[in-house]
């Protein structure tokens, strides 16, 4: 059993590799993004808390999302958790680590998908999908043999995020740079952090985090 942070800029692949480790481990992902849109309904006091803020237009504050975080560490998991999106700043940093504190836990390990920012961007802004199938393609590195036309089920409904624009992904960057990479410097002062290569193919993303929980 583990407890991990997943940290990298958008597009480094941390959703993909939280959820290998969720289905290889049984650890279970908590993305800030899930947590609330599940609060929202569940009809608890602290989802009702969730919908009157969310309703109102305005951010949830990070007593909330600890708050929710709280309520699914007491439920527990068999292979630890996976923290995705939180923390994003120092502050909340601090907060986590006094909530495990509290709950008589830990971080095994702090996991940076350290990424180059030019390949990054020149992969996201060149990946688009089939609309039929999900089927996932690349101007460069994974064209489809027909222009225009999916290689596995034939459809020409080929898409492309709208937000998988450079800058829209320069932006994501710039918001990532500014509030969450000081995390960086903050878990490496604790002992906690360890770097892998988020641009490697995804099964050696997979291997080397796996060697790094094997260690924990």
């Amino acid at each position: 059993m583990a407890n991990i942070i997943l940290l990298g800029p958008p597009g480094a692949g941390k959703g993909t590799q939280a959820k290998r480790l969720e289905e290889t481990r049984g650890m279970v992902q908590l993305s800030t993004g899930d947590m609330l849109r599940e609060a929202r309904t569940s009809g608890t006091e602290m989802g009702r808390k969730v919908a009157e803020v969310m309703d109102r237009g305005q951010l949830v504050t990070d007593e909330i999302v600890i708050g929710l975080i709280e309520e699914k560490l007491t439920r527990g998991a068999a292979g630890g958790f996976i923290f995705d999106g939180f923390p994003r700043t120092l502050p909340q940093a601090d907060a986590l680590q006094s909530l495990l504190a509290r709950m008589g836990q830990g971080l095994d390990a702090v996991i940076e998908m350290r990424v180059d920012d030019a390949a990054l961007v020149a992969r996201i802004t060149g990946r688009f999908t089939c609309g039929a199938c999900g089927a996932v393609y690349h101007d460069a590195t994974k064209p489809t043999a027909v222009e225009g036309t999916c290689d596995a089920c034939g459809s020409h409904d080929l898409r492309r995020r709208a937000d998988d624009t450079e800058d829209a992904l320069k932006t994501r960057l710039m918001e990532y740079y500014k509030k969450t990479s000081p995390l960086i410097g903050y878990y490496w002062a604790k002992g906690k952090l360890v770097s892998v290569d988020g641009l490697a193919e995804m099964d050696h993303v997979s291997e080397a985090i796996a060697k790094i929980l094997d260690k924990a």
